[in-house]
C-alpha cells in the first residue's frame, strides 16, 4: 500500500507542479483576446489599475453600446469609463463594480443604465469564458459567478482545472503565445463601442407577434441594487439612474415592463436619486436610429449621449 501511495504521489506531484505555470501562461495569453465584444479589455483595464475616472457607467449592452464616454467628457469635463457587461443583469455588473473600486480610484459619480432585465437573473453564466483569466483564488468572482450554471467550486481554487476540456480556449491562448504580434486593436474604446447598422427587419415579425415576454424579477438582485446604492452614498459617490431610449414597439413586447419601471422609480425616490427616463424620448419613436428594439445604432447613440450629457449637466453637475 505504501509503495502504491508513493507511486501515486510521484505521478501527481509533477502535474501539481506544472498546473500553476500552465494556468498562468494560458490566462495571460487569453487576456490578449479582443473577442466577446471586448469583455477582456474591460477586465484588463480594471486589474491593471488603468482607470482614473470621475464618472463610471454601469449596465448591460444597453450601456456599452449606447453611452459614449468621450461625448460625456467633452460636455462635462469629467474623465469617464463605460463598464457595461454584455448579457448580464445587475449581479455581474456589481461584481465588476467591486473589482473596479478594489483596484482603482473610486469614481465620484456612477451612471446606472437600468432596463427591463436589470433585475432578472439568468440561469446560465453567459460569456463565461471572460472570467477564466481572473477567477483563480478571486473571492468576489467566486461569490458572484457561482450562482449560475457554469463553474464548479474546484474551478475557483485549483489551478488549470477550469481549462480542462476547453480545447478551443486553449488553442486560442496558444495562438497568442506563439504569435503575440497578431493581437488586433481594441474592440471597445473606454469600454464603449457603437454599431453602424441599419434596422434588422427580422425584428418586425417578433414585435408583431401576440406572444409577450414576462420578466421574472429576482428579489436578491433588487436587494443587491439597493445595497450598492447605500454603499455608494456612504462613500460619497453620486448614483444616477438612466433608462436609455428603447424602440416604442419593443416596449410593448414586455408584458410587465411597467412593473420594472415602477420599481426603479420607487428605488430612486427612496434614495433621492435622479432618474432620467428616455423611454418616451423622441428617439424611442424613430426606427432609423435603432438596429434592434433595444439598441441604438451609431447615429442614435451619438444623439442620445449628447442629450444625456446636456441633461446631466443641468441636474447633476
Amino acid at each position: 500500500m505504501r509503495r502504491f501511495l508513493l507511486k501515486l504521489l510521484y505521478l501527481i506531484l509533477p502535474l501539481v507542479a506544472l498546473s500553476y505555470p500552465l494556468d498562468y501562461l494560458i490566462s495571460n495569453a487569453l487576456k490578449e483576446d479582443h473577442g466577446m465584444h471586448g469583455e477582456y479589455e474591460v477586465w484588463n483595464a480594471i486589474y491593471e489599475n488603468k482607470i482614473d475616472g470621475d464618472i463610471a457607467i454601469y449596465g448591460s449592452s444597453r450601456a456599452w453600446v449606447q453611452i459614449n464616454p468621450e461625448i460625456l467628457e467633452t460636455y462635462l469635463g469629467k474623465k469617464t469609463y463605460n463598464f457595461g457587461v454584455d448579457g448580464h443583469n445587475f449581479r455581474i455588473q456589481y461584481l465588476r463594480h467591486l473589482e473596479y473600486i478594489k483596484h482603482n480610484k473610486k469614481p465620484r459619480h456612477i451612471i446606472v443604465s437600468v432596463d427591463a432585465f436589470t433585475l432578472q437573473k439568468r440561469e446560465d453564466l453567459y460569456n463565461q469564458e471572460q472570467f477564466l483569466p481572473y477567477m483563480l483564488w478571486n473571492k468576489n468572482m467566486a461569490v458572484y459567478t457561482s450562482g449560475y450554471k457554469g463553474f464548479s467550486k474546484a474551478d475557483y481554487y485549483i489551478p488549470f482545472i477550469r481549462y480542462a476540456g476547453r480545447t478551443a480556449t486553449i488553442k486560442k491562448a496558444n495562438t497568442y503565445l506563439l504569435h503575440p504580434e497578431d493581437t488586433s486593436e481594441n474592440f471597445r474604446q473606454k469600454g464603449f463601442r457603437s454599431f453602424d447598422l441599419q434596422w434588422d427587419a427580422s425584428v418586425d415579425s417578433l414585435l408583431a407577434s401576440e406572444k409577450k415576454y414576462r420578466i421574472k424579477f429576482h428579489p436578491d438582485t433588487r436587494t443587491l441594487l439597493e445595497r450598492f446604492i447605500q454603499e455608494c452614498q456612504n462613500d460619497g459617490i453620486t448614483v444616477t439612474f438612466v433608462y436609455a431610449p428603447e424602440y416604442i414597439a419593443g416596449q410593448q413586447y414586455v408584458e410587465n415592463r411597467e412593473e420594472a419601471m415602477e420599481i426603479y422609480r420607487e428605488i430612486a425616490q427612496k434614495y433621492s436619486l435622479v432618474f432620467l427616463d428616455y423611454s418616451q424620448n423622441e428617439l424611442s419613436f424613430k426606427k432609423e436610429f435603432f438596429y434592434n428594439a433595444s439598441h441604438l445604432n451609431k447615429e442614435g447613440a451619438h444623439l442620445f449621449t449628447q442629450q444625456l450629457a446636456q441633461d446631466l449637466k443641468k441636474v447633476t453637475f
